[in-house]
C-alpha cells in the first residue's frame, strides 16, 4: 500500500498514513469545479481568508484527496487552515482589490448611440380596482402594514383576477400555489407595471422575488425582439450565487421559454460565457462576475431596459457600490429601475437617488430594525462550553417533529465542519454550506436539503441571504451574528411566504455588546426576553449581575429511530474521532 507524509501541525510531527484512508476508492476521476477564487472577486472572496491555507486548498487539496460519489467532503482528519470569521465585512485588501474591478469600463455616451425602443407602461387598472375609494384603499394598506411615498401612486390589487394578465401567466401563477398576492405584490405589481421606478422594502420571504421577475416577465414580452449580439433586456443584481440561482429558478418555472441565466463567480466562466452568447432575455447576476464579462466584451447591456438591484443594501454592506455604479454606467437611462431593500440606510437612500427618477418607495411593516412576526424566537444565554449540550437538546426536540427542517448557522467555518461531522458520526442526516465549497458541492448540498434527503443544513452567512428554501420550520444560532440585522436575516429563513417557524439563538457574555440590539428585536416582535439578557443589557454584559448557574441537559440520551437521526449522539466536545484521538496520545 503507497505511503504519503502528513503533518500533523497540532503535533508538530510528520506522520505516514496509508494513501488509501483519504481515497474512497468509489470515486472515479471526473473533474469537480475548482474552489479557488475567481478574477472578478465575487462573493466568495468575502468569506475566504488570504492566507497559506486557502492557496494550499484552491492548488491541491481538491485533487490529492479525493471526495465521495456524491461530493461530500470526507476528509475527516485533515487539518484546515482557516477558521477565520465568516463575516461579510471585508477587510482593506479585499476593499481595494473590489473597487479596481471594472477600471476597464467607460460610462457610454449615450445622446450619440441609437437605442432601440423602449415600452415600459402596460398596466390596464380593472374596473373593481378603479372604483375603490381612497379610505377604502388606505384601509387596505393599514391591513398589510404598507406605506407608500411619491406621486400617482397607482392603488393596489387585492387579487389575481384584478391584473391584466395573458392566460398563461395566470395559469402559471395558480399551478405555483399562489392563491393571492403577498402584501408586497398587491401594491407592487401596479407600480412596477406601470412602468415607474420604485424601491421596495420588505422583510425576507415577502414574495418579492415574484414581485419583480413577473413584470420583467411582461416588460420583455413587449420589446422588440433581440437580434444577434444584443445583451440582455432584463437585469437582476444580487449580492451572492446562491439567491441569484434561486431567482433564476423562479423565472424559469413561471415562464420556461423565456431565456434566463444566471452567472456568478465560483463556477466556471465557460458554460457562463456560451449562455452568454446564444443571448439571454433576463440576465441574473453577481457584480464581480458580470463586470469580468462586461470587460472581455463577452456581453453588453445596451438592451437593458429594466433593471433590479436586489437586497441592495447586502451588495453595499459587502462593498460592491463602486462596481453597482460602474454597471450602471452601461445602462441606458430611461431604463426602469427597482430597487429591493430589507433596510434603508443613508447608503441605499443616496443610490436611489443618483439613479432612479421620480419613484416610489413601498414599504411594509416597520422601517426600523425588525423580525418576521410569524416566527417564535427563543433566546438562551449560556457558556460557551454549554452551546453542545443545549444543541442535543434542541436536535432531540425538533427530530419529534414531523416538520424538522432545520438550519444551523455557525460563525465560522472550522466550527460549521465541526457540527457536520459530530452530527453526521450521530447518524443525522447533514450537509454543511460555507465558502470552501465549491459550485458542486454547494448544488449538491443544496439539493439534498430541499429535497429532505439531508434535513439539517449546518451554514455560514454565505447562505444566510441566498438560500430560499420554503419548508425550513426550524433556525438555530449556535454562534451569534455580528450583527442583528444579520440575525434578523438568519432567523428569516424559516416563516418564508405565510408559514410560521420557530429560531433558537445561543448568546454567550461574548456577545454582550450586541444585546441591546437583540433586545429591540425581540421587544418589537413582541417576543419573550430572557430575564438574564436584560440583566445584560442593564449590566454592561454581565458585569455585576447575579451568577447564573451552568446549564445541565437533563434530557433523556438519543434513542429515537428514524430519519432524522439514527444512532446515539457523540459528545461535541469531542473535535477528533475517538482513534485519531488515541493515536494523537500516542504520539
Amino acid at each position: 500500500m503507497s505511503l504519503r507524509l502528513i503533518c500533523c501541525r497540532s503535533l508538530g510531527v510528520f506522520r505516514c498514513r496509508p494513501i488509501a484512508s483519504f481515497i474512497n476508492p468509489a470515486v472515479n476521476n471526473r473533474t469537480l469545479f475548482s474552489t479557488a477564487p475567481n478574477a472578478a472577486g465575487d462573493e466568495t472572496r468575502e468569506e475566504q481568508k488570504l492566507t497559506w491555507g486557502r492557496n494550499r486548498r484552491s492548488s491541491s487539496n481538491e485533487g490529492r484527496f479525493g471526495q465521495n460519489h456524491d461530493g461530500r467532503d470526507r476528509r475527516n482528519n485533515f487539518r484546515r487552515f482557516d477558521g477565520g470569521q465568516n463575516s461579510f465585512r471585508e477587510n482593506s485588501f479585499q476593499r481595494n482589490f473590489k473597487s479596481d474591478l471594472g477600471g476597464g469600463l467607460t460610462n457610454i455616451s449615450w445622446e450619440s448611440e441609437k437605442l432601440a425602443e423602449c415600452k415600459k407602461d402596460f398596466y390596464v387598472e380593472s374596473e373593481v380596482t378603479k372604483n375603490r375609494t381612497p379610505e377604502e384603499v388606505q384601509a387596505f394598506r393599514d391591513r398589510k402594514e404598507i406605506t407608500v411615498r411619491g406621486q400617482d401612486v397607482p392603488n393596489p390589487i387585492e387579487g389575481f383576477a384584478e391584473l391584466s394578465l395573458d392566460e398563461s401567466t395566470m395559469e402559471s401563477l395558480l399551478n405555483q400555489g399562489y392563491e393571492e398576492p403577498t402584501h408586497i405584490q398587491s401594491q407592487g405589481w401596479p407600480i412596477a407595471l406601470s412602468g415607474r421606478d420604485m424601491v421596495g422594502i420588505a422583510r425576507t420571504g415577502s414574495g418579492k422575488t415574484l414581485a419583480f421577475i413577473m413584470p420583467a416577465l411582461v416588460h420583455i414580452a413587449h420589446q422588440p425582439r433581440r437580434q444577434h449580439g444584443d445583451g440582455p433586456i432584463a437585469l437582476v443584481l444580487a449580492p451572492t450565487r446562491e439567491l441569484a440561482q434561486q431567482i433564476v429558478k423562479v423565472a424559469k418555472d413561471f415562464a420556461p421559454r423565456v431565456k434566463s441565466t444566471a452567472v456568478f463567480g465560483g463556477a466556471k466562466r465557460t458554460f457562463q460565457s456560451r449562455e452568454l452568447g446564444f443571448g439571454v432575455d433576463i440576465l441574473v447576476a453577481t457584480p464581480g462576475r458580470l463586470i469580468d464579462f462586461l470587460e472581455t466584451e463577452e456581453t453588453n447591456l445596451r438592451r437593458c431596459t429594466y433593471l433590479v438591484l436586489d437586497e441592495a443594501d447586502r451588495m453595499l454592506d459587502m462593498g460592491f457600490e463602486p462596481q453597482i455604479r460602474k454597471i450602471l454606467g452601461q445602462i441606458r437611462p430611461d431604463r426602469q429601475t427597482l430597487m429591493w431593500s430589507a433596510t434603508w440606510p443613508r447608503e441605499i437612500r443616496r443610490l436611489a437617488e443618483d439613479f432612479l427618477s421620480n419613484y416610489i418607495q413601498i414599504n411594509v411593516g416597520s422601517m426600523e430594525l425588525a423580525a418576521n412576526h410569524n416566527i417564535t424566537q427563543k433566546v438562551f444565554v449560556l457558556d460557551e462550553s454549554e452551546k453542545s449540550d443545549k444543541l442535543k437538546e434542541l436536535l432531540e426536540t425538533i427530530g419529534a417533529q414531523e416538520e424538522n427542517k432545520t438550519i444551523i448557522f455557525a460563525q465560522t467555518k472550522r466550527t460549521v465542519d465541526k457540527i457536520e461531522r459530530q452530527l453526521e458520526r450521530s447518524g443525522y442526516g447533514v450537509r454543511a454550506l460555507h465558502g470552501d465549497k465549491s459550485q458542486a458541492q454547494r448544488d449538491s448540498v443544496l439539493n439534498e436539503f430541499r429535497t429532505g434527503y439531508s434535513p439539517i443544513l449546518v451554514a455560514t452567512d454565505v447562505a444566510a441571504r441566498g438560500l430560499d428554501v420554503t419548508d425550513v420550520s426550524f433556525v438555530i444560532n449556535y454562534d451569534y451574528p455580528n450583527s442583528s440585522e444579520d440575525y434578523i436575516h438568519r432567523i428569516g429563513r424559516t416563516a418564508r411566504g405565510n408559514r410560521t417557524g420557530t429560531s433558537y439563538c445561543f448568546f454567550t457574555e461574548a456577545d454582550a455588546s450586541k444585546a441591546k440590539d437583540l433586545v429591540s428585536v425581540l421587544t418589537e416582535a413582541k417576543q419573550e426576553v430572557d430575564p438574564e439578557l436584560s440583566r445584560m443589557v442593564q449590566y454592561g454584559g454581565g458585569r455585576g449581575s447575579p451568577t447564573r448557574r451552568p446549564y445541565t441537559n437533563k434530557s433523556n440520551p438519543f434513542n429515537r429511530g428514524g430519519g432524522f437521526r439514527q444512532r446515539s449522539m457523540i459528545s461535541f466536545d469531542d473535535d477528533e474521532d475517538d482513534s485519531y484521538s488515541r493515536r494523537k496520545e500516542k504520539w
